[in-house]
């Protein structure tokens, strides 16, 4: 390949990638833009992308009209137990499927990569009629049983790949030094696994803040209802939306997923490449 197109294929790798970074940008940036505007420019025929009179009212309308704190705090309820739930449950899977190779594991792997295939519509049947007779419709703790087990096959295969990432010659080591089996897990093996864990519960949290289809189903009550639900009474039965109220809710319940997900993002990364390596 010459030098010449080199630089070409170059500049068009980067032209492709500025576009899809556009691409993915203008929701966010439309939404901000609007959370900021005004009534009067929202409903001008020249729309602009900066605000002319930026103004804080949709923020106060949005609180004024619906419960957003209270609804964050059972959306924040669900995300952070889910998330605590799904690591304990997932941690000591992930070691054994890891640790303890065969068909048993072979075919618990296969079972996760599939189970994620399975659509929402499909799964909402079997899991309202199991909450129904556990009289957990309309309770956050129903919701929370069933972002876990939505959470759980993908932790997972996060976490098998942290694991299989940890040497296992440091293990036999400590066992050589006279640890035991459980000192080596604790000492030894639970340190190396400390920030795929994390990544893996803020993973589930990340994943529980943003559901909307389960909440929507299960929470009846406005009491129990969960922010990605609430978001939807700025719209009207006819379909009109308060637009301005709805981009300044929707703008402060995209701040935590962004931030965290900022946070994350590498050790997701990593732990999938570290599975994708080690199986």
């Amino acid at each position: 390949m010459s030098m010449r197109t080199g630089r070409t294929t170059r500049a068009g790798q980067y032209l492709a990638l500025t576009g899809y970074l556009v691409f993915l940008a203008f929701p966010f940036v439309w939404l901000i833009s609007t959370a900021f505007k005004p009534a009067r420019e929202l409903g001008s025929l020249h729309p602009t992308w900066i605000p002319e009179h930026p103004t804080l009212d949709n923020f106060r309308q949005a609180f004024d009209e619906q419960p957003l704190l209270q609804a964050a705090g059972n959306s924040l309820l669900a995300a952070v137990s889910a998330g605590v739930i799904c690591v304990l449950i997932a941690t000591p899977m992930a070691y054994v499927m890891a640790r303890h190779r065969g068909r048993l594991s072979a075919a618990a792997t296969g079972w996760v990569v599939i189970s994620q295939a399975f659509p929402f519509v499909l799964l909402i049947i079997p899991l309202f009629l199991i909450l129904k007779n556990l009289h957990l419709i309309n309770s956050l703790a129903g919701l929370i049983m069933v972002y876990v087990v939505w959470s759980l096959p993908f932790a997972l295969w996060m976490l098998v790949g942290y694991v299989r990432a940890v040497p296992a010659e440091l293990e036999e080591a400590a066992s050589v030094d006279g640890a035991g089996r459980l000192r080596t897990l604790v000492s030894v093996t639970a340190p190396l696994l400390a920030p795929g864990i994390v990544a893996t519960a803020l993973f589930a949290f990340i994943t529980a803040w943003n559901e909307f289809f389960f909440a929507l189903v299960l929470l009846k009550t406005p009491e129990k209802q969960t922010l990605p639900v609430v978001l939807t009474h700025f719209i009207g039965a006819e379909g009109a939306a308060d637009l301005g109220p709805l981009a300044a809710a929707a703008f402060l319940a995209t701040l935590p997923s962004l931030l965290l997900f900022a946070f994350i993002q590498r050790r997701i990364t990593g732990g999938m490449l570290a599975g994708a390596v080690k199986s």
